[in-house]
Parts: structure tokens; C-alpha cells; sequence
């Protein structure tokens, strides 16, 4: 569901799919072929949050900002489920795992890769194409191809997915759910 903050009204693309249960609020603005999956909260009410074209943003997770320092999610991104993405810069081509945290003033650079459950600490700066692990997070080893690949064909993977659910997906009648 989308909701106006004040004069603060999303614009979302057509093409986006927002699940049910999915919440996007105040000032955001996301681009075409998206998917907002179920439970995911992206709340723009400190400042702007911008998300490009082909982003997933998969179930459970969190959009926000803090005051001076905008979320900025480029283009071709895959958030993994229950993330929380905070007053940061995600580049185009990243994949952000599953329960990672990506905080404020960080930056990743383009087609990076989050392992699931990393903490991206405030002000990192994460350099292009590389795997970052752990609490702290921190750089690991240089991205390959199967990485890569696993990367985009997530991307391409998600974007029929919304496609699908947004031409398809109905909620069921009582009689039909017997």
C-alpha cells in the first residue's frame, strides 16, 4: 500500500509491483519493473528515497533514511529478505543478502556483493565488484563470474516475478478459498 505523508506522496512506477502488507510512505520514488515484496517497509519521511528500474526489494525488508543522508538504491539491485538499508548509496548491479545491514553515510559500489547477515557500518565505503562478509563487514575477495551470474540471473529472476504478480496476483473470495 502506498501512502502520502503530508504534501509527501511516493511515485512509484506502473510497472512496480507492491505486494499486500507492503508499505511505501512519504518520499519515494521508484522506477519501472520493480517488485516491493510482502512485509517490506520503505518509509521516506526524513528525506528522499530513491530506488532505480529492475530493483528487488524481497520480503520483509527495510527502507529508510536519516536526516542528511538519503537512500539511494540504483538501478538493477536485489535486496535480500529482512534487510535493512539505512541513509546509504547502493550502485547498480549490487546484491545486498539476506538479514544484511547497510547503514548510514555507507556507500556500495557498483555490482558489489552483501553476504547475507553482513553489517555495512556507517560511512563504509564498499569499491566496485567485490564480496564483503562479517560484523564488521569487510572485504573479502573479488567478485567471479558465477558470482556475477548469480547476481543477474537473480535480477532477471525478480522482475518476471513482479511482472507476473502484478498482472496475476488476487486475493481469493471466501468461497474460493474452500
Amino acid at each position: 500500500m502506498q501512502y502520502k505523508l503530508g504534501d509527501l506522496i511516493p511515485q512509484v512506477d506502473e510497472t512496480v509491483f507492491v505486494a499486500p502488507g507492503a508499505h511505501v510512505i512519504g518520499d519515494v520514488t521508484i522506477g519501472a519493473h520493480s517488485g516491493v515484496w510482502f512485509n517490506t517497509v520503505i518509509r521516506g519521511d526524513e528525506g528522499p528515497i530513491q530506488i532505480g528500474a529492475y530493483v528487488n526489494i524481497q520480503d520483509g525488508s527495510m527502507i529508510h533514511q536519516y536526516e542528511g543522508s538519503p537512500t539511494i538504491i540504483h538501478d538493477r539491485v536485489s535486496i535480500g529478505h529482512m534487510a535493512m538499508i539505512h541513509g546509504c548509496e547502493i550502485e547498480e548491479g549490487c546484491l545486498i543478502g539476506m538479514h544484511a545491514t547497510v547503514l548510514d553515510g555507507a556507500k556500495v559500489g557498483k555490482g558489489s556483493f552483501v553476504a547475507a547477515g553482513a553489517l555495512v557500518t556507517p560511512n563504509m565505503q564498499i569499491p566496485e565488484g567485490v564480496m564483503v562478509m562479517g560484523v564488521p563487514a569487510k572485504v573479502v575477495r573479488p567478485l567471479n563470474d558465477e558470482d556475477r551470474f548469480i547476481m543477474e540471473r537473480t535480477v532477471n529472476k525478480y522482475a518476471k516475478r513482479a511482472e507476473q504478480y502484478l498482472n496475476t496476483c488476487e486475493p481469493l473470495t471466501p468461497t474460493q478459498s474452500l
